[in-house]
């Protein structure tokens, strides 16, 4: 049977694949645009029939139909391995539980763990040899699917391919059920405007990236502004070692500054595991030799990474207390988003000839009701700890850049309070003194 009459054989409508989901079933749904929308509503109209389906994602954009079809939670239990901003809605309301987790371990937790009695995910069409492409989902979709006992994939025919070495594709023999129909245009994550802040703090990175440098690059304005400058400043020949390619790369490719060419791990290529932002960007990175997608756990284990010499790695973070614990991930007892890659690429750092990771934070933040808040902070009281202080190494404010490897608790408060915001900076010093962690 050549791929195509299997292709055929496998053919299903949404509702028909979906009812290859029984109660109690665990269900995977991978990440990002991965998503399948098409499935997840099919499998919401069978609400009625189904209780405690338990569904696992991360990174997804939304609307899911099983959680939104379900306030209460007595058909579909919704979990999330690193929450979007839709996914940290949910958590708010109850709808979504978060799963602590390190992005390099992705792959383990699976292999080792975790059951998939469906897993469920969109691709790109299949091509002449009987191969779909993992996509945009790369890095954590094919140990999913290998642990899986069915696999339905979901063809979507906006999805960019993203080229590999290992891992990048799956081929219809390991199929079960293949769904096609008619999918939106692939959402796009514009980047919300630098503030000053922004720029204040990317202009303290920037002296600390030399030509050759491999960048990481995490979500948001800040380091999308990191990409801008370094876009329009002289250093060159950058490479791209990353969890997540976005837009910044695209820039300073575009500026001719993203060569890889001096890059010890793929020299020429830039690895990445997962993609998301502009349409630009998907046009970029599709078919494109000089982009490479891999799982997440070799994307982020520190020993490959830190193969690369000079390696940068920029990511932003919540709070820091005096200590130089690093909240990324938890603002109180609420959950924001998720440890991912963050502690992977700070030891990564720590580990690559010339390295230096980077934690990002504004100075402060204002409230709701127009209060002033200090992110630097005396001690922490129920926040999580991304970033233990053991592995503390560049904080940056837009009042400056500090380190804090090697030092002890009292320079550590001196540098974090020169950091801080000036409004805040006296009742930290007395805090650190009642705290005997101030000389």
């Amino acid at each position: 049977m050549n791929c195509w009459e299997e292709y055929k054989r496998k053919l299903r409508s949404p509702e028909e694949a979906v009812k290859a989901v029984k109660s109690g079933d665990w269900v995977d749904y991978t990440t990002n645009l991965g998503f399948p929308p098409l499935l997840d509503a099919a499998l919401a109209a069978r609400k009625e029939e189904l209780t405690d389906v338990k569904i696992r994602g991360n990174l997804i954009f939304g609307p899911i139909q099983t959680v939104e079809c379900d306030p209460e939670r007595q058909h579909f239990i919704y979990n999330s391995w690193h929450c979007s901003a839709y996914e940290r809605a949910l958590c708010d309301k109850g709808l979504c539980s978060y799963i602590p987790m390190l992005f390099r371990k992705n792959s383990w937790y699976y292999e080792n763990f975790l059951p998939v009695n469906v897993a469920m995910m969109c691709v790109t069409p299949m091509d002449a040899h009987g191969y779909f492409n993992l996509s945009c989902a790369i890095g954590v979709a094919r140990a999913i699917l290998k642990k899986a006992d069915i696999v339905i994939l979901e063809v979507n025919e906006h999805l960019p391919k993203i080229l590999g070495g290992f891992d990048e594709s799956i081929h219809i023999s390991e199929v079960d059920y293949v769904v096609e129909g008619e999918h939106a245009p692939l959402p796009e994550f514009p980047v919300a405007a630098a503030t000053a802040e922004d720029r204040a703090i990317a202009a303290h990175l920037i002296p600390h990236i030399r030509d050759g440098a491999t960048l990481q690059l995490g979500i948001g304005a800040m380091p999308n502004v990191v990409g801008a400058m370094l876009a329009e400043s002289d250093v060159k020949d950058l490479g791209m070692h990353t969890e997540l390619c976005g837009d910044a790369y695209l820039r300073l490719y575009e500026a001719g500054k993203l060569t890889n060419r001096r890059k010890k791990l793929l020299p020429g290529r830039g690895l990445t595991g997962i993609v998301f932002g502009s349409r630009a960007l998907y046009e970029w990175v599709d078919d494109n030799p000089a982009v490479a997608g891999a799982p997440l756990s070799y994307v982020n284990d520190p020993h490959v990474i830190a193969q690369n010499e000079d390696l940068i790695s920029v990511n932003n973070c919540i709070a820091v207390d005096l200590y130089g614990q690093i909240s990324s991930e938890s603002a109180g007892l609420r959950q924001i988003s998720g440890t991912g890659g963050q502690l992977d690429y700070v030891t990564a750092a720590q580990e690559s000839k010339g390295g230096k990771s980077f934690i990002c934070m504004t100075s402060s933040y204002v409230d709701r009701a127009g209060v002033r808040h200090s992110r630097i902070v005396p001690h922490f009281g129920g926040d999580i700890i991304t970033t233990p202080r053991t592995q503390a190494f560049w904080v940056v404010t837009e009042y400056g850049a500090v380190n804090l490897a090697g030092a002890s608790a009292w320079e550590r408060t001196e540098r974090l309070i020169g950091i801080a915001h000036p409004d805040f900076r006296a009742e930290l010093e007395t805090a650190a003194r009642a705290q005997k962690i101030f000389r």
